[in-house]
Order: structure tokens, then sequence, then C-alpha cells
């Protein structure tokens, strides 16, 4: 009995007022948000990047490769690529360079004709690649076969004579002539006719080609475009 009255019975006592220690907010939540953003920081910085170099591509495109606003004849003489090969030159068109050598050549205000050859304008923007002009003449740089042509406007009130000659070392003396047309009028007045030239012809290194009429104030040269001589490799 002794023992039993020395036992005695737990009391605990719960204050239902007493307020829980606040809980610590988790981190995951946050990590999670900030991983995201650095997605899509990341995914932005690459849009980005690609509409920046689309950008730098579109503007290059468009761009010529080398341009030189101080020619006025657009073309320039550089060195020689070898012993054997013709003069090269430098194209500052927008547009690609012929793949074999050409020239077309128009008259001008600027040229002064004499009483039969015909001299041409560099002034007007002319087509000379790998071929040189120099007093009335074109000179021929890579040998082959050409086309050579020739377009003469004129007064058809008289006599008119138009032929394109060839000067090569091949032959001493005079020009070889190569075409030529021969018009015989009687009409009165300022009636204007048309003289066109053309054919294929096997052309040396250094070859000179040249217009030549009759008479040369029979020419009508109102427009740059009425008078025409060019060639060029086939």
């Amino acid at each position: 009995m002794a023992e039993e009255r020395g036992k005695y019975i737990s009391v605990y006592l719960v204050d239902d007022h007493l307020t829980h220690p606040p809980q610590t907010p988790t981190v995951k939540v946050k990590q999670r948000c900030s991983g995201l953003e650095l997605v899509l920081l990341f995914l932005v910085s690459l849009v980005l990047c690609g509409m920046i170099i689309q950008a730098f591509f579109i503007y290059r495109l468009y761009q010529p490769e080398s341009t030189n606003s101080g020619s006025s004849s657009k073309l320039i003489g550089d060195k020689d690529a070898g012993e054997d090969e013709p003069m090269a030159k430098k194209w500052d068109r927008l547009i690609d360079p012929p793949s074999k050598p050409a020239a077309h050549l128009t008259d001008g205000l600027d040229v002064v004709l004499g009483s039969e050859i015909l001299t041409w304008s560099l002034n007007g923007d002319p087509l000379l690649y790998k071929l040189d002009y120099s007093d009335g003449s074109l000179i021929i740089q890579t040998e082959g076969y050409y086309y050579v042509y020739s377009k003469v406007t004129f007064l058809d009130k008289s006599t008119f004579h138009h032929s394109v000659h060839r000067k090569t070392k091949l032959y001493t003396g005079k020009s070889i002539v190569l075409l030529e047309s021969r018009m015989y009028s009687s009409r009165s007045g300022n009636i204007q006719s048309n003289s066109y030239l053309g054919g294929v012809f096997h052309l040396y290194k250094d070859d000179a080609l040249f217009v030549k009429v009759s008479n040369t104030l029979q020419v009508v040269r109102h427009k740059h475009y009425e008078n025409v001589f060019g060639a060029y490799m086939i």
C-alpha cells in the first residue's frame, strides 16, 4: 500500500492560447523560380543574337564589294596577273563583271570628230572590260574570236559609207576593212537613216579596231545611243 501511495499520475497542461513558432519559408520555390528566369533570359538572348546576325548578313548582302566614287570611267588598271596574261581590270559596278572581254562605246558631247574616223566618249559610263581604248580604236588584249559591231545614224541626202577597220602587226601598210556598207541617196531635206554592221572575226593581241565614215558632218549626234561601237569575245 505504501508503494501505491507513492505513485502519482503525470499531468500535462496545454495552453491553447500559446502561438506556434513561425515556420521557415522553403527555399525550393525560390530556386525553381530563379532557374526558370535564367532559362527564359537565355532563350531571349539567343533570339536577339540571331536577329542581330541575320540583320548583319542582310546588310552585307546589299552592299557592293567595292565602290569608287572618284572614278569617272569606273575602270582602274591593275597589275599583270602574269607575263602571258592581259592587263586585268577592277570592276567597280554593282553587277558581276563579264565572263569574257567586252566593250560597248557610245557617242557623247565631249567627243570631237575628225573628217572620217569616229571617236567615242569615255564619260558616259562605257562598258570597257579587258579591252583598251585609244584615239577612237579598241585595242584587243586577248587573242580569240570576237563579235564586232557598229551602228551609225546619218542624214540620208547623199552618198554615205560606213565601215569597220582593223589594224594588225601581221599586215603592214593600210588597215583591213572588216565590214562595210554603202548608201546612195538623192533625197532632199534632213531625212535620217542608220547603218548597222556586225560580224565575227579572229583577232590577235594588240589588233586595233576603229569605225570610219565617208563624212562625219552627216552623222546625227542628238542622242548618245544613236552611234555605237563595240566588240565582245564569243
